[in-house]
C-alpha cells in the first residue's frame, strides 16, 4: 500500500512537472512570436508612413521647382536656362561653389595654362574611373575579397567618380561655350574697329544724339567715309606703283559715288547701295593690307581737310554774294503786278486817282505813320495788319513814299483795296524838289566819280571782304532809304509820326505808343544789343579819332524799323543837321560803311529812349531761333535780314505771320501766280 502510494505520488510530481515545462515552451513561443508580428508590423507602418510623406515631400518640391523654374525664365534669356538644364540633366543639381572655385572662367585665366590643367584634370579623372572599374571586375571575379563592406565601398566611390567626372565635363562644356561667347564678341569688335577705321573720325561715337535715332542715315554717311578713304588710296597707290589696285580702286569709287549720287537720307539710296558699300569694302581692305602707312595716311587726310575747309570758305563767300543777289532781286511775280498796276492807274482819268478824306493828312489829332517803300505787296501787307489790329481805323493815317518806277501801281493798288475807314496818301519822292545834291551830302557823293565806280565798275577787285558785298545794294542808291532823316521837312504839320519799315507786321494796335513818354528826347525805338553784340563798335570805326573821341564803344544799339519820332523836338535840335554833319565827314566812308543804321546811332545818339522789347521783335529775316512766344507777344515783328518774307528764301517757319495779311484769291495776285 505504501509502495504504491508512493509510486502514485511520484506518477503525479512527474506529470505536473512535464505540463509546467510545456506551459514554459508555450509561453516562450507567443512571447517570440508576439515581438516578431510587433517588429515586422512597426515597419510596415513606417515603410508606408514613409511612402506618404516622400510622396507629399515630392509634390511640394514639384510645386517650388516649378515656380523657381518660372522666376529664372523671367530673370535669364533662353541661352542661359538652355545650358543651365542641359548641366543640370547631366549630373543633378549644379554647384556654384565648386564652379566658382575649382573652374574659373576664361577671363580669370592665364592664357596657355586653361587648357592643360583641364587635360590634366580630364585625364586624372579618366585614370581613376578605369581604376575603379578594374577593381569591379577583378572582385567580381573573385581575385579581391568580395565582403559586402568592400563591395560597398567601391561602389560608392565610382558613382562619386563618376559624378565628378560628369561634373568636370559640364564646367568644360560651359568654359568652351564661354569661350566661344568670348570669341563672338571679339570678331564683333573687330568688324566695328574695321568700320571706324573706315571712317572719319568721331564719325561713330556711340554717345551721339544720331546714334539713338533709327533713321539716322548712317547708310549715307558710310558711303560717304568709304568715298574720302579710296581717294586716299588711290593716292598712295599711285604713289606707290601700285596700278592695279588704283585702277580697282578708281572703278569701285565711281560705282559709290553714282549710288551716292545727291543723297542725303538713306531713303533716298538705290537698292543697289548695299552691294556698293560691301564690294568697296573689300577693295578698301585689300588697300589697307598694301598700302596702309598711318604717317602717310595722316598727311593725305590732312592735305584733303585743308583743301575741303578752302573749299568751303569759297562757297560760304558765294553763297553770301549770291543771297545778297538774292536780296535784291525782284521776285517775278511782284514785277508782273507791279507792272499790271501800272498800265491800270495811267489809264484811269485824273478825277478817280484821288483818295479821300485828304484834310486828315495834316492833323497832328490823329495817328500818324511814314512808310517809305517801292514794294506794293510789303506796303499792303503794313497797312493792312495795322488796320486790322487797330481799335479805331478812322483815327489812322499813312503817308507812302515810293519811287517814280513804282508811283503808279502804289496808287493803284490802294484805291482798287482802300484800308477801310483810314486815310491813306501816296507821295513820289522825285517830286520832293527840295531834296537835291546841294542840300542833301547823301545825293552829292553819290554823283562822285569814286561812289559810281564803288557801285557799278565790274572788274573791282573784291579782296577786301565778302562783308562789303551787302554795301553794295541798290537800295542804298535810293533817296527812299535816306528820307528818314529828312521826316520834319517832309510833314512839316505834324508833332509826332510813327516810322515803319516796309519788311514789319503789326499784330497789336499801336497807338499807346503815342502815349509813351521820351523825356525830351527824339527817337523811340526798342535797343537791340546784348553782350556784346550790337553795340556802337560793330557799326562804327573807332580807329578814327572823330568816332573815338565822341561817342562810346559800347554804347547800345537799337533797331530802326519801328520807331516813334517827336518832331517838335527834331526841329528844336537840329537833328537833320547834325546827319549833314557827320555824313559830310565820311564822304571817304572812314567812319562807317555805307547804310542809314550807322549814322543813325550818331545822329540820335543821346536822343533815344528806350523802348519795352515787345513792342518790336526783330531777327525774323536771319534768325531762326527766334522765341515763339516773343514773336506772338510782339505788337511789331520785323524780318530784317535777306530772307524776306515775299522772296523764296524767306524762312518757312515766320512766313505764315506775313502771309496772313495777304488775299492770295485776289485777282490781280491770281494773275500773277503768287502762292503762299
Amino acid at each position: 500500500m505504501a509502495l504504491k502510494r508512493g509510486l502514485s505520488s511520484v506518477g503525479v510530481q512527474r506529470s505536473r512537472s512535464s505540463g509546467s515545462r510545456l506551459r514554459i515552451v508555450i509561453l516562450f513561443f507567443f512571447s517570440i512570436l508576439t515581438l516578431l508580428v510587433f517588429f515586422v508590423g512597426k515597419g510596415l507602418y513606417i515603410s508606408d508612413e514613409d511612402s506618404v510623406q516622400s510622396g507629399f515631400g515630392k509634390q511640394n518640391v514639384d510645386w517650388r521647382e516649378r515656380l523657381a523654374s518660372q522666376s529664372i525664365k523671367n530673370l535669364f534669356t533662353k541661352e542661359v536656362i538652355d545650358v543651365v538644364s542641359t548641366s543640370t540633366a547631366d549630373l543633378g543639381p549644379l554647384s556654384l561653389d565648386s564652379f566658382r572655385i575649382g573652374n574659373l572662367s576664361t577671363s580669370w585665366k592665364v592664357m596657355g595654362v586653361e587648357s592643360s590643367v583641364a587635360d590634366k584634370a580630364t585625364s586624372q579623372s579618366n585614370q581613376k574611373a578605369t581604376d575603379l572599374k578594374q577593381e569591379m571586375s577583378q572582385v567580381k571575379e573573385g581575385k579581391l575579397p568580395n565582403d559586402d563592406h568592400s563591395h560597398d565601398m567601391l561602389t560608392t566611390t565610382l558613382r562619386r567618380q563618376l559624378r565628378d567626372n560628369r561634373r568636370e565635363k559640364q564646367v568644360a562644356g560651359l568654359v568652351q561655350k564661354d569661350d566661344e561667347a568670348t570669341v563672338k564678341l571679339e570678331n564683333a569688335a573687330i568688324e566695328r574697329s574695321k568700320a571706324v577705321d573706315s571712317a572719319v573720325l568721331g564719325k561713330y561715337n556711340m554717345w551721339r544724339k544720331e546714334i539713338d535715332n533709327e533713321n539716322s542715315d548712317s547708310t549715307v554717311r558710310l558711303m560717304s567715309d568709304q568715298i574720302i578713304l579710296a581717294k586716299v588710296y588711290i593716292i598712295i597707290a599711285s604713289m606707290k606703283n601700285k596700278l592695279d589696285l588704283r585702277k580697282e580702286l578708281q572703278i569701285r569709287l565711281k560705282e559709290s559715288q553714282r549710288a551716292l549720287g545727291e543723297s542725303t537720307t538713306d531713303a533716298d539710296l538705290p537698292h543697289s547701295a548695299s552691294d556698293k558699300i560691301k564690294a568697296m569694302e573689300k577693295v578698301l581692305a585689300k588697300a589697307r593690307e598694301q598700302l596702309y602707312d598711318c604717317k602717310l595716311m595722316l598727311g593725305k587726310l590732312r592735305a584733303m581737310l585743308q583743301a575741303s575747309v578752302e573749299q568751303v570758305m569759297s562757297l560760304k563767300k558765294d553763297s553770301m554774294f549770291l543771297s545778297q543777289l538774292a536780296a535784291k532781286t525782284v521776285p517775278n511775280a511782284i514785277h508782273c503786278l507791279s507792272m499790271r498796276l501800272t498800265i491800270e492807274y495811267y489809264l484811269l482819268p485824273p478825277e478817280k486817282r484821288e483818295f479821300p478824306r485828304s484834310e486828315n493828312l495834316e492833323n497832328p489829332n490823329l495817328y500818324h505813320y511814314a512808310l517809305f517803300s517801292d514794294n506794293v505787296l510789303a506796303a499792303s501787307v503794313v497797312v493792312n495788319s495795322t488796320i486790322m489790329n487797330a481799335k479805331d481805323p478812322s483815327k489812322h493815317v499813312f503817308h507812302l513814299v515810293t519811287d517814280k518806277l513804282n508811283f503808279g501801281a502804289m496808287n493803284m493798288w490802294f484805291l482798287l483795296n482802300p484800308p477801310g475807314k483810314a486815310t491813306i496818301n501816296v507821295e513820289n519822292v522825285d517830286e520832293f524838289k527840295w531834296l537835291n545834291s546841294s542840300y542833301c551830302p547823301v545825293l552829292r557823293q553819290l554823283e562822285t566819280a569814286a561812289m559810281k565806280e564803288y557801285y557799278f565798275k565790274a572788274d573791282q577787285p573784291t579782296n577786301s571782304g565778302s562783308s562789303n558785298l551787302k554795301y553794295r545794294n541798290p537800295k542804298y542808291l535810293s533817296m527812299l532809304n535816306h528820307l528818314r532823316f529828312y521826316l520834319p521837312q517832309v510833314y512839316p504839320k505834324l508833332d509826332k509820326i510813327l516810322f515803319l519799315d516796309d519788311d514789319i507786321v503789326v499784330q497789336k494796335d499801336l497807338t499807346g505808343l503815342w502815349s509813351v513818354d521820351l523825356h525830351g528826347k527824339v527817337n523811340g525805338a526798342v535797343e537791340t544789343c546784348g553782350e556784346s553784340f550790337h553795340r556802337f563798335d560793330k557799326y562804327l570805326n573807332f580807329s578814327n579819332p572823330h568816332i573815338s573821341q565822341n561817342f562810346d564803344p559800347n554804347a547800345c544799339g537799337w533797331a530802326y524799323g519801328m520807331n516813334m519820332f517827336d518832331l517838335k523836338v527834331w526841329r528844336k535840335k537840329d537833328i537833320t543837321g547834325i546827319y549833314h554833319k557827320w555824313q559830310n565827314m565820311n564822304e571817304d566812308r572812314a567812319l562807317w560803311k555805307l547804310g542809314t543804321l550807322p549814322p543813325g546811332l550818331i545822329t540820335f545818339y543821346g536822343l533815344t529812349h528806350p523802348l519795352q522789347k515787345s513792342w518790336h521783335v526783330l531777327g525774323l529775316g536771319y534768325n531762326p531761333n527766334v522765341d515763339k512766344k516773343e514773336i506772338e507777344s510782339a505788337a511789331v515783328i520785323h524780318y530784317n535780314g535777306n530772307m524776306k518774307p515775299w522772296l523764296e528764301l524767306a524762312m518757312t517757319k515766320y512766313r505764315s505771320y506775313w502771309t496772313r495779311y495777304i488775299k492770295y484769291d485776289h485777282p490781280y495776285l491770281h494773275s500773277c501766280e503768287f502762292s503762299e
